[in-house]
């Protein structure tokens, strides 16, 4: 393709740039990684958190670069230079151009939990639907001809435009994809053409990242902004402190507002009842009153379910199919997962819960049917928001009857620091530094009616201490405990 082609008409900047015999360049491929230029590649310098890609032109030139794009003010190189004000959006958009093909229908969803739930559910209810259909998020990618385990929320825009393209050379037609608050900062998404997109909830997080949880909302607010079309539907949870600020800030960018929930006017929750292993929701869709009984623990589900049918049926699907679908939902990974139970069945299970808010939502979502005790296992993370510590340390030992503190992914940190910052909050916890230890200590205290969340980890197949991640999986290893327990 040539450079007049990848870039389009959204640069005007570089409309007299890329005249004459340049815009007829043939680019071979896009990289803001040096290290992964072949002959032929536009570079693309984009300034990191850690480094500005400006520091590694040269490096690309030498690799056989055939035109670098950067910031205003980059140093000349041997190569043509084009110059925009904002080099990482100029690298979605062209990659968007680049690989051409995306599913015909796709979806988004953003804030702070719930995320890879909703992408989950509303692939299931396509796929019950008869469509074609993916997910991609923290998980990784599920379609009909795929399950690859990945590890970020929103992946950089070239692979995630050349895997759009592989899924729909694949038949896929339709795709849900999580939007985190980095990768719509990051201009990640930018390029995917959404025919919805929807908000869950807001939350602390990432404040290591976002100066203020305004800003991580607005960064969140992009999604409906600047990325869907203007007049799209807009699913969005009700019942959230944050939702009214996200009703505002979809109905600000001219889209079409439907909300779900127990104030939601699209899908509206009238009523729960829960059970341990299943919940029973009557839901209003205009006239019509459903009955769905939903196999899945925990209120926060009900919200997930709602979303995903909210986005199924924005794009096309019948509510009664929508609703039915519901009905034989499977769980995402490490999302309030029930991994298996004790000889006299008290429950075991492994969420995700990273965050104040996640760990409190699943807390309260298995009081309900837990005749004896919470027990939480969990800890916190190195390297990340500092100030999420004591915050969940005090969640814990008010939400909870047992806590135990552990290690989650302490990174560079001292573990033993990270811990110490979670029991200033956290009186009523005992302190088992070794995580597989903790699971099986919290194995060892359940007895008849009690529930166990090991918090924190969720799908995650590994542990990350100093540089090294090492094999750790919270399933595994509560599995292991369970048998002991049993033999």
């Amino acid at each position: 393709m040539n450079l007049r082609d990848i870039a389009g008409t959204a640069f005007p900047e570089l409309n007299e740039q890329v005249g004459g015999t340049l815009g007829d360049l043939e680019i071979t491929g896009l990289s803001a990684d040096s290290r992964k230029v072949a002959p032929g590649m536009a570079f693309v310098a984009v300034a990191g958190t850690k480094a500005d890609g400006a520091s590694f032109i040269a490096d690309a030139v030498s690799r056989g670069a055939s035109v670098v794009v950067a910031g205003h003010g980059a140093v000349a190189t041997s190569v043509p230079l084009l110059t925009v004000a904002e080099p990482r959006r100029f690298l979605a958009v062209a990659a968007s151009r680049f690989y051409g093909r995306q599913p015909e229908t796709m979806v988004a969803v953003t804030g702070t939990a719930g995320k890879t739930s909703v992408a989950s559910f509303t692939r299931q209810i396509w796929a019950h639907a008869g469509h074609p259909a993916a997910m991609i998020g923290t998980t990784g990618v599920v379609s009909p001809t795929r399950n690859d385990y990945g590890s970020l929320t929103t992946p950089d825009p070239v692979s995630l435009h050349q895997l759009l393209a592989e899924l729909a050379n694949e038949g896929i037609t339709h795709a849900a994809m999580e939007a985190s608050s980095h990768g719509l900062d990051q201009f990640r998404l930018d390029g995917v053409r959404l025919a919805a997109a929807a908000f869950t909830n807001l939350g602390r997080d990432h404040m290591d990242y976002h100066p203020t949880v305004e800003d991580y909302m607005a960064a969140k607010m992009r999604l409906f902004r600047d990325l869907l079309p203007k007049g799209s539907p807009a699913v969005i949870f009700a019942d959230d402190a944050w939702s009214e600020q996200a009703i505002a800030a979809a109905r600000d960018a001219a889209q079409e507002i439907r909300t779900v929930g127990r104030k939601g006017d699209f899908l509206t929750l009238k009523r729960v009842e829960h059970f341990r292993h299943k919940q029973v929701a009557e839901v209003h869709i205009g006239d019509d009153i459903f009955e769905v009984h939903i196999p899945l623990a925990g209120d926060f589900q009900i919200a997930n379910a709602l979303v995903a049918a909210g986005l199924a049926i924005s794009t096309g699907v019948a509510a009664p199919l929508a609703m039915g679908a519901l009905e034989k939902l499977v769980g995402a990974s490490g999302r309030l997962e029930l991994v298996g139970h004790t000889h006299d069945g008290a429950l075991a299970y492994v969420d995700y819960a990273h965050k104040p808010d996640a760990l409190e939502n699943v807390l309260n979502s298995v009081r309900p049917f837990t005749t004896g005790r919470v027990i939480v296992v969990f800890g916190c993370g190195g390297d990340r928001d500092r100030g999420k510590r004591p915050i969940m340390g005090e969640i814990a030992c008010r939400l909870a009857d047992v806590v135990v503190v552990t290690d989650d992914n302490p990174r560079s940190e001292e573990p033993a620091a990270i811990r110490a910052e979670i029991m200033t909050a956290a009186p009523c916890a005992t302190e088992i530094g070794d995580r597989a230890k903790a699971i099986r200590e919290a194995v060892g205290m359940l007895t008849s009616g009690d529930t166990l969340i090991v918090a924190g980890k969720g799908h995650e197949e590994g542990q990350t201490i100093g540089s090294v991640t090492l094999p750790f999986s919270d399933h595994a290893e509560l599995r292991k405990a369970l048998e002991e327990g049993k033999s």
